[in-house]
């Protein structure tokens, strides 16, 4: 049986009980804010709407150059200021701890919800499993990635990965239902202490990125390949960069762009400037809307995404190729993860072992025959059957929903126990 079958008369009780049920989502990220985690909310926040219940998201407030997020009549999104690191992100222990202390005492002091949705990282889930403890709400944790393994991953100290993990476990253990996106990462947050695990995969707004959206390119148009989103030590964007001299030998006009930001932006700019053309063939944009970053999707000969071996992140679905997928563009993978298996089975692009000489071919012979139209809107038709993020949200929505409705049992069926034991003689 499908999750959604499974889970289709999830919010029936809530329903049936005659009252709309109450729903807070606590995320340091949410739409406008462009990241998968945004995205993803966001749709489950609409489901969750769509479904009868009323939303409410504890959020960050985001620069007024990302514009506003999408609007729902059921929806409330409340935003307070946060520390950013240096490249505007919500990302590291200060940031965190800026947003998770006063966390607390938002959803201490706010209406009693009936369930609470937690993002990572784990820190927040930690502040709402307290919260929801002292307020006897239960929660739901949205594991899209287990964040201790990667910090042990990327060389963080002993000290510090044994605290995350903590705190990890934590959270997993205390969720009343845990939300993954792949089978890894179900398996692992079991291991943790998940109690109860729904697989909810990786989705994308198709509404924003289609094959409809106009196209975007960089001046001196010739062919050019696109990363958009976030470049982090995991990604291992790098090798596009190694790669890039000799791609441009071989296709001269070629340009290379880079959307976003990350950790590893600034080295990215600095092998860009060592190389013999001094970076001139590359581009490098600060983090664009969803729409925007849809056209320069749109207008590229190739959409590029990657995933460095032994990151801890292998398990990881990285956004930016299922969006490229969605507008029609073709995909050069670089590295292992699930995503590939999803590129191949879709044959929308290239996966290739994350090493320069081979990524440097596949991108040659990737901008030296590009897509045609109709191959484009073939893709981008698969997209919106397989990866619209309309459907996943659905299964996530009944999920949070359902975790409501096992309480209403619980104490319809604790109200009969106690009036049986009243009548009784």
């Amino acid at each position: 049986m499908s999750p959604e079958k499974e889970l289709r008369g999830e919010g029936d009780d809530v329903r049936r009980a005659g009252r709309t049920a109450r729903v807070t989502i606590a995320s340091r990220i949410f739409l406008p804010e462009p990241a998968a985690a945004s995205f993803r909310l966001a749709a489950l926040a609409s489901a969750l709407a769509d479904e009868g219940a009323e939303v409410t998201v504890v959020t960050a407030s985001v620069p007024a150059s990302m514009g506003s997020g999408p609007e729902h009549e059921r929806v409330r999104v409340r935003r307070r200021p946060v520390l950013r690191d240096a490249s505007g992100y919500v990302r590291g222990y200060v940031p965190y701890l800026s947003f998770d202390v006063p966390l607390f005492l938002r959803l201490l002091a706010g209406r009693r919800p009936d369930v609470v949705v937690a993002e990572p990282p784990p820190t927040t889930g930690a502040v709402v499993r307290l919260v929801c403890a002292l307020r006897r709400v239960p929660y739901v944790y949205y594991a899209a990635d287990i964040v201790s393994d990667a910090a042990g991953s990327t060389g963080a100290p002993r000290l510090v990965v044994g605290i995350v993990r903590a705190l990890e476990r934590f959270a997993l253990r205390g969720a009343s239902a845990v939300l993954t996106v792949t089978d890894a990462v179900e398996a692992r947050a079991s291991q943790l202490g998940a109690p109860r695990t729904t697989i909810v995969r990786h989705g994308v707004d198709t509404a924003t990125f289609n094959a409809d959206v106009v196209p975007l390119a960089p001046e001196g148009r010739g062919p050019f390949a696109v990363y958009a989103g976030n470049a982090s030590e995991w990604h291992g964007a790098e090798v596009f960069l190694e790669a890039w001299p000799g791609v441009v030998q071989e296709v001269p006009g070629a340009r290379l762009v880079f959307l976003g930001r990350g950790s590893m932006h600034g080295r990215l700019a600095e092998m860009a400037a060592a190389m013999p053309d001094g970076g001139a063939s590359v581009t490098f944009l600060p983090q664009q809307p969803a729409a925007q970053a849809a056209r320069w999707l749109r207008g590229a000969d190739v959409a590029l995404s990657s995933i460095r071996p032994e990151s801890g992140y292998e398990f990881a679905i990285p956004t930016k190729a299922l969006a490229a997928m969605a507008v029609g563009t073709p995909v050069l993978q670089a590295g292992p993860g699930p995503v590939g298996q999803i590129i191949e089975r879709a044959t929308a692009g290239r996966v290739v072992p994350h090493a320069s000489d081979v990524v440097a071919r596949a991108l040659v012979e990737m901008l030296e025959a590009p897509p045609s139209d109709d191959e484009r809107l073939r893709v981008a038709a698969w997209a919106e059957e397989h990866l619209s993020v309309r459907s996943t949200s659905v299964i996530a929505a009944r999920s949070v929903l359902g975790v409501v409705g096992s309480r209403l049992r619980r104490r319809a069926g604790e109200g009969i126990r106690r009036a049986t034991h009243r009548s009784r003689p």
